[in-house]
Parts: structure tokens; C-alpha cells; sequence
């Protein structure tokens, strides 16, 4: 019987369809050619080597890009389509125009998408204000990853150039999502209704992005909000998307409008399958009349040409008055087989509202067997919230697999035996197989743990795509061997290069003196007092010597001198045991090796902290929660261990606080403050320069005083880190958090964040890095210091003072980043520095110059820069 149940799920797969669009934006093949070139067509090319096969995003093939015939005109449609071949979740495009080696020079200032689901019927994508165009490029090689919001479900997708002059457009592109995995392909629902009462604004809850007909007040043939993976908040009227109407997340219906009571919808699938359960996100703000349905009744059918079954699912909730929190509404589906279900919710009050619809089922067919007589099944409690009577019958189903074997005529019962020991025979081999490999991958991976940190010379190569760049004397630009490869939103799997494709440059022993000898500057193992600049006599250390605090996303947030984490970690852990039941998950930030990090709701957190009202926000306290996977090795939970007493001791109020634990079991968090602006990345990136224009137009806006202000803070708190002879390691706009009244913390979630997975590179599959924020030694040496984190801080500054709006070293690619730091090694006055911005102040730039100081000696240390950029915002005050 085991055996049996173990082939069956080899053979059957369950789907489940819980799409968080935070997280589904992995790359889906342009790059990597999981998508063949025959999937990949154009209504034109200007030639064959600029065919639609070679629009792969940051590749250099054919002449450099999909190049469409002649000019484009304004009233021209022309279009690259690619074929997924099964439907996909799209959140993001990438688009490139045509560098070919720095011969090209056309790209697409704008475009549009189609999309469609069958290959027949083409639906044209829209944003959350009706606009169907949207920006592309300012150069011919940058790369422009653009949201789509709202997302689409698809399976063939068209980028539409568009022009308002003439012009020649050539393209690359990328497509970011996931695979739409429950097989939903539409969905029938009556139209939404607008809710207004008394001292509330109207609130619009229609199906605003559905993408099928109307007719009758119904909508059929398409899908809309209820599959968009976006949850509604527990207040109806408010959005979790910016700038769109109150009660955007919901669709939603009065009980006065349906003289039957319920609500009728219909979900088609793309085969029949075998259902698990149904989930549904629904409002319960019982204040305003709003609850959960207090019955649904859900009929299936095969085959869409079939007959509904006779004996409807039904499913009695206990409706909840005393919680008002949105909810996900569990409804068991019993393993009801079909390829379509028509469900039946009854009101429980005067309005019923649904944001999200989502199926679990098993992929493998479960058909029916015949002649079989339904049975009633005896009432039962489910175990999830609000727990739902079942009240229902169910057939009894046979499961088949997805093929057949035919047994000749004349076959005895020993030779079907025979089949039968044979494949299970063959079964168990395979699983054989396939925990020997997993043994073998644990034990490399434990090898490469073991292996030293240090990034040597010859460990320093990695694979790239096809080509890189050297920088010449005359500044021309020639073509080379390969050392770097970019890494990719989400591409989460690399390939080991077959062997190194080129070394770094050769360093000789002065070079290392100059680096590792007693002026080196690496903070006082001795001491823990304030760190006062860098002195001659300060020893240097081992990397030996170093606790790297690995954490939960597999990022080196801080390197603290071991003899400072010995003392650390012999006391006990500083802050309390918080409920974890009191956290509400809202949104995953990101995720690691070692665990994923949420952002979530911390109820009872004042009282928890002991804080008084003046103390404490009345906004909902969120915090990030970095939680560890409870399947990690042992040596990971004691990193997470330590790492929690270490951090539970840093207190400044430009560092992020860890404010409390969950490691009575497992998962293992630790719970840190979350700014209510997100990151400075993204908060200055959304703003432009303060001025009379922006005012006007009531346009987000900062000025350079905010700036300066914000740059003071986040070098009081990298000063405080120095004086505890911690190295952050990964100092830029990304890690540091905004607050009100711009106040800025110090945090470490980047590198987990699938928004900035472009902006670190991985180093023959060892390290991931931030080198277009390092300094050269850390790249060639594999030296992280207080040294480099200053060299860090002026590239954070440089980003601050662009507003956000340009990676550092944009014209350069990442082999040319790599070559730069060989210049600044070899100190020829040739190296390329980050040019003064029209925002930056001289005085400020000539800060971030000492920041790049090639020798460490010549760099100011944090506690002079806090006072520099102190004085600088008295006098500007």
C-alpha cells in the first residue's frame, strides 16, 4: 500500500495557486534560452542577423537585437511576440535597446504589450489609471525593468513599440514572473455594485482589470482582481496600490440587489482535475455591514460540454461578529473531480466581498468510476479559521494514473506481477538515485562552508555570457575574454564555469604590503572604544579572526572581530519571547539560503516593548520578521543564535532595533522595526528635487537640505557601528530605511530583496557581491573593513545625490567595474571615478572623493565624516 501511495505521487503533482507577485519575478528564459528562438517571432526584422531571436536582454548576438523593418511610424504596429506555451503570472518586463559593442545606438523610448491566453483573442494591457503605454529606454544599454501593475496571466505576450516621430527601434527584453499553476483560465461573476452610506465615500467594487466581456450585468470569459494575488486590507475602502479609488482590492455585492440570497460564479479550468480545496479572501468588516458568505454550495462538472453533477458540495461557516480582520475562507473540495465549478455563496449580511479566489488540486486526472453510489459523509469541523460545517456528499473516485497499459489477451495474473514488481522495482532504484545525489550535494555544500573566505586570486573569475570590456588609455572601448556575469531579478540557479576564463590582475608583494601592512586600517581588536580615525598602530587581523553573521538570506550583514562577538554572545539574549501568534504576515520582503524575511503586523507590540502612547505610533506597528527555515543545518540555527545576542546589542537610533524573538520553536525570528517609507532606494527614486514646479504639481518632492540631513544620520549610525569594530559590508540606499520627518535607520535586507538582485554579482558560485559599492581591495583581496565601508558610504552618497535615478557606474558594464578597480590598484591615473552630479554640492563631492581615496590611510573615518556633514547642515540650516 505504501509503495503504491509513493508512485502515486510520483506521478501526480499538486498544484496550488497562492501567487504573492512580491515574489513571483523570477526571469522566464529570454536571457538564459529556456525560451527556444522559435517561440520568439516579430511582424518584421530589418535584416536577418537583427531577427526577433536575438531580443534577449543582455545578450550580444546576431547584430545586437530585434531591429523591426524601417522606420516606425506613429500609426505603425509592430510588434516581437513570445510563445510561454503554458500560462504564466507576469509582474515585470525588462527592455534594452541595441548596444552591439558600442556600435549601436537605437533603442524604444516607449512601448505597449498584448497579451492573450489562446493565441486567437489579443487583449491590450492597461495600468491602474487606463494608460496602456508605457516608458522604455534613454540609452541603447541600460536596462529598464518595468512593474506591471496590475499584473497578467497569459500565455503569448507582444511588445508593441511606440514612437510619436520617425525613428529606427531595436530591442532586447526579458520577461519576470511565474507559472500560473492551478490551471484557471476564467472566471464568470456578476457585475460588482458601489457601496455608499452615510459619512463613508463611495467606494467603487467592481472588477476593474477583468479582462473578459460584459453582458447582463455578468462578466465571463476572462480574468480580473480575483486572481491578481493582491489581498484587500481589512478596511474596505483603502488600497494597497497607490493612487487608485477607494475599494480597488474588492469586488463586491448587496444582499438587496439578489432576490435568491447568493451570488452565482463559475470558474473554468484547462483539464479536469481533482480539487483539494477552494480559498477565498474575503472582508469581514461587520461594522458596516460587510461579512464573510455564511454558505457556499459548489457543483462540478467534467468536461465543459458536460452536465452539472446532480449532488452539490455544501459548506456551512460560522460567520464571525467579533473579528472585523480581512480573512482567507477555507472551503474543502473533498477531491471532487472537474473541469468546471459553479459555486453558490449565500449573504450573511448586508454586503458580501471577495478580493482573491485561489485552487488547490491535484494535476494528475481522478476520474470518476461507474456505477459507483454517492455517499453522504457524516458533518465534520474543518481545522482553519472560521471553521466551516461540512455538509456534503461525495462520490467515490478511483484514482488513474495519466497513461495506461493494455495487457494482451491470454496475459496470466504472474506476468501482470511480473510488471508490477518491475515497476516498483525500478521505483525504488530511482529513489535511490536521487538521495545519494541529495547526500552528495549536502556534503559539497558543507565542503565549500568549510572553505576560506578569503576570495584569492584565482577563486575571483566567474562566467559571463559572452563578452566584456577592457579600458583602454585612449578610452576606447575594446572587446575581450569574459571574467563577471550579471545576476538577474530572481534567477536563483547558477552553472559553475568548466574552467577560469581569465584571472585578476597580478598583485605584487609591495601591493600586498600596502594593503596588509600596520597602516592597513581594520578597527582595534583590543578596544571598544569610539573609533577615532585610522591609526598607524592598529594591528591587523586574520580573516580568521572575523565572525561573518551569515543570516537568514544568506547576506553578510556585519563582520564583528571574533574577540567582540566572544563577548557579545556569553551573554544572555537582551530582548523578549514576542507571541507569534500576535504577527500578521502582510508582504514577503524577500528571501535567502537560509530563511525569507516578511514584513508583517505586530499586534500587542506596545505593551510587549513596555513603550507609553507618546512613545508609540497609532499607525499599525509593522515589522520585518527574519525568519529561519526549520529544515537548515545545525550550524545555521547557531549562527541565527548568535547573531540574535549580537544584534540584540547594537542601540542607536540610526541602526534598525531588534525588538523581540521566536525561538521557543520553530521557524526561529527575530523581529526588527520596519520605517513606514520602505527603503531611501525607492522613497528618493519616487521623488524629484523640491522647487516651485514640483510644488505646484503637488509632485513628491526633496530637497537638498533633506538630503544632507539624511546623509548625517545614516554616517552617526556607520559611526557607532565603527566604534564597536563592526563592518557592514553592504552599506547603500537600499539598506537604509526611511521613516517620518526623514529619519533613517541603518537595516540589511537588499541583498534578499528581489527588487535589487541586480544590483549584486556572484563570484564563481561563493559570493554574492555588491561591487559597484566596493572598494577595490575588498574585490581583489577579499578585504571587508571600516576602510571599505567608508569607501561605501561615498558611493551611498553619489546614489542620494542622484535622487536614486542611476546605478553607480551606469556606462560602465560589470567587467569594466572589475578592470576599474585593477587601475586604482596599479595607481596609474587611469582609474574612472563617479562623476559630480548637478545635485551635489562641491564640498560634498569632494567628501565622496576622500571616501575613494585609494590608499585607506587617505579616508576619512566615520566619525569625521558625522562631523563634517554636521557642520555642513548647521550652515545650511
Amino acid at each position: 500500500m505504501f509503495l503504491r501511495f509513493l508512485l502515486l505521487a510520483l506521478l501526480i503533482g499538486r498544484s496550488k495557486s497562492t501567487v504573492i507577485p512580491a515574489s513571483c519575478r523570477y526571469a522566464l528564459g529570454m536571457h538564459d534560452r529556456t525560451i527556444r528562438d522559435e517561440d520568439i517571432t516579430a511582424s518584421s526584422q530589418w535584416y536577418e542577423s537583427t531577427g526577433p531571436q536575438y531580443a534577449r536582454l543582455q545578450r550580444e548576438e546576431g547584430d545586437g537585437a530585434w531591429c523591426l523593418a524601417g522606420l516606425l511610424q506613429p500609426e505603425d504596429v509592430q510588434f516581437l511576440q513570445i510563445d510561454l506555451h503554458e500560462l504564466h503570472f507576469i509582474t515585470l518586463i525588462g527592455t534594452q535597446g541595441r548596444h552591439a559593442r558600442a556600435t549601436g545606438k537605437e533603442f524604444a523610448r516607449y512601448y505597449r504589450i498584448d497579451y492573450s491566453r489562446d493565441g486567437e483573442r489579443w487583449l491590450s494591457w492597461k495600468d491602474h489609471q487606463g494608460q496602456q503605454v508605457m516608458k522604455g529606454n534613454v540609452d541603447e544599454y541600460e536596462v529598464v525593468l518595468t512593474d506591471l501593475r496590475p499584473p497578467v496571466i497569459t500565455r503569448f505576450i507582444r511588445i508593441i513599440p511606440v514612437t510619436k516621430v520617425p525613428m529606427t527601434v531595436c530591442m532586447r527584453v526579458e520577461l519576470y514572473g511565474c507559472r500560473w499553476s492551478d490551471g484557471l483560465t476564467s472566471y464568470k461573476i456578476p457585475e460588482g455594485e458601489t457601496y455608499t452610506a452615510p459619512g463613508h465615500p463611495i467606494t467603487y467594487l467592481n472588477d476593474s482589470t477583468y479582462d473578459g466581456f460584459l453582458e447582463n450585468r455578468r462578466l465571463f470569459g476572462g480574468l480580473g482582481q480575483l486572481t491578481d494575488g493582491v489581498h484587500g486590507l481589512d478596511d474596505f475602502g483603502q488600497s494597497l496600490e497607490y493612487r487608485v479609488w477607494p475599494g480597488y482590492d474588492y469586488i463586491g455585492w448587496k444582499n438587496e440587489s439578489w432576490q435568491n440570497g447568493y451570488i452565482e460564479t463559475e470558474f473554468q479550468f484547462d483539464k479536469p482535475r481533482n480539487f483539494t480545496r477552494m480559498k477565498v479572501h474575503c472582508n469581514n468588516l461587520f461594522s458596516k455591514g460587510v461579512k464573510i458568505f455564511q454558505k457556499a454550495e459548489c457543483q462540478f462538472k467534467f468536461r465543459l460540454q458536460s452536465d452539472w453533477e446532480s449532488e452539490p458540495l455544501t459548506v456551512i461557516m460560522v460567520v464571525d461578529d467579533k473579528n472585523p480582520s480581512a480573512r482567507f475562507v477555507t472551503i474543502p473540495l473533498n477531491q471532487r473531480v472537474g473541469s468546471a465549478i459553479l459555486c453558490r455563496f449565500y449573504f450573511a449580511d448586508t454586503w458580501m466581498m471577495f478580493s482573491e479566489i485561489f485552487f488547490e488540486s491535484d494535476m494528475g486526472i481522478a476520474v470518476p468510476t461507474l456505477g459507483t453510489v454517492p455517499t453522504t459523509t457524516p458533518d465534520a469541523k474543518t481545522t482553519e479559521a472560521p471553521f466551516p460545517l461540512q455538509n456534503s456528499t461525495e462520490r467515490k473516485l478511483e484514482t488513474t494514473f495519466p497513461f495506461t497499459i493494455s495487457r494482451p489477451e491470454g496475459t496470466t495474473e504472474e506476468s501482470k506481477t511480473s510488471v508490477l514488481i518491475g515497476c516498483l522495482v525500478a521505483i525504488i532504484l530511482l529513489l535511490l538515485v536521487i538521495i545519494v545525489l541529495i547526500l552528495c550535494r549536502q556534503y559539497i555544500q558543507k565542503c565549500l562552508e568549510k572553505a576560506p573566505r578569503r576570495i584569492l586570486e584565482e577563486d575571483a573569475t566567474v562566467r559571463l555570457s559572452f563578452y566584456s570590456y577592457t579600458i583602454g588609455n585612449s578610452n576606447q572601448i575594446h572587446q575581450s575574454n569574459p571574467t563577471y556575469e550579471r545576476i538577474f531579478p530572481l534567477d536563483l540557479d547558477y552553472q559553475q564555469p568548466t574552467k577560469p576564463l581569465r584571472r585578476l590582475p597580478e598583485l605584487s608583494q609591495s601591493a600586498e604590503d600596502s594593503v596588509c601592512s600596520g597602516d592597513y586600517a581594520e578597527p582595534d581588536l583590543t578596544k571598544s572604544t569610539p573609533h577615532q580615525g585610522f591609526q598607524n598602530s592598529v594591528p591587523h587581523y586574520a580573516e580568521t579572526d572575523i565572525v561573518n553573521l551569515q543570516g537568514v538570506t544568506g547576506n553578510n550583514m556585519y563582520a564583528v572581530p571574533a574577540l567582540t562577538a566572544d563577548s557579545l554572545t556569553k551573554k544572555d539574549i537582551s530582548v523578549g519571547e514576542f507571541p507569534r501568534n500576535q504577527l500578521r504576515l502582510k508582504e514577503k520582503l524577500g528571501e535567502g539560503q537560509f530563511g525569507e524575511v516578511h514584513l508583517c503586523e505586530a499586534e500587542g507590540l506596545q505593551e510587549f516593548l513596555e513603550m507609553s502612547a507618546s512613545e508609540f505610533s497609532e499607525q499599525p506597528n509593522m515589522v520585518a520578521v527574519k525568519m529561519l527555515r526549520a529544515n537548515v543545518t545545525k550550524t545555521a540555527r547557531n549562527d541565527f543564535l548568535k547573531e540574535i545576542k549580537i544584534i540584540s546589542r547594537l542601540k542607536h537610533p540610526n541602526i534598525i532595533r531588534l525588538l523581540g524573538v521566536c525561538v521557543w520553536d520553530d521557524p526561529l525570528c527575530m523581529i526588527t522595526e520596519y520605517m513606514e517609507n520602505g527603503d531611501l532606494n525607492q522613497f528618493l527614486s519616487q521623488r524629484e528635487i523640491h522647487s516651485q514646479f514640483t510644488k505646484a504639481n503637488n509632485i513628491p518632492s526633496v530637497s537638498r537640505q533633506n538630503l544632507l540631513y539624511m546623509s548625517t544620520q545614516i554616517a552617526s549610525g556607520m559611526k557607532y557601528l565603527a566604534s564597536l569594530n563592526f563592518v557592514h559590508r553592504d552599506l547603500a540606499t537600499r539598506n537604509c530605511l526611511v521613516g517620518n520627518n526623514y529619519t533613517i535607520k541603518i537595516a540589511d535586507f537588499g541583498m534578499s530583496r528581489n527588487l535589487y538582485s541586480g544590483d549584486y554579482y556572484r563570484i564563481q558560485g561563493r559570493a554574492v557581491l555588491p561591487i559597484r559599492w566596493m572598494a577595490w581591495e575588498s574585490i581583489l583581496l577579499g578585504k571587508f573593513t571600516t576602510a571599505s565601508d567608508v569607501w561605501a558610504f561615498g558611493v551611498t552618497l553619489w546614489e542620494m545625490f542622484t535622487l536614486c535615478k542611476e546605478q553607480p557606474y551606469s556606462v560602465l558594464t560589470d567587467e569594466q567595474v572589475i578592470e576599474n578597480t585593477g587601475e586604482f590598484f596599479r595607481d596609474q591615473g587611469r582609474q574612472i571615478y563617479l562623476s559630480q552630479t548637478p545635485l551635489c554640492p562641491s564640498l560634498i563631492f569632494d567628501l565622496m572623493m576622500k571616501c575613494w581615496s585609494r590608499d585607506i590611510k587617505d579616508r576619512p573615518s566615520f566619525d569625521m565624516i558625522h562631523h563634517f556633514l554636521t557642520e555642513q547642515l548647521d550652515s545650511t540650516a
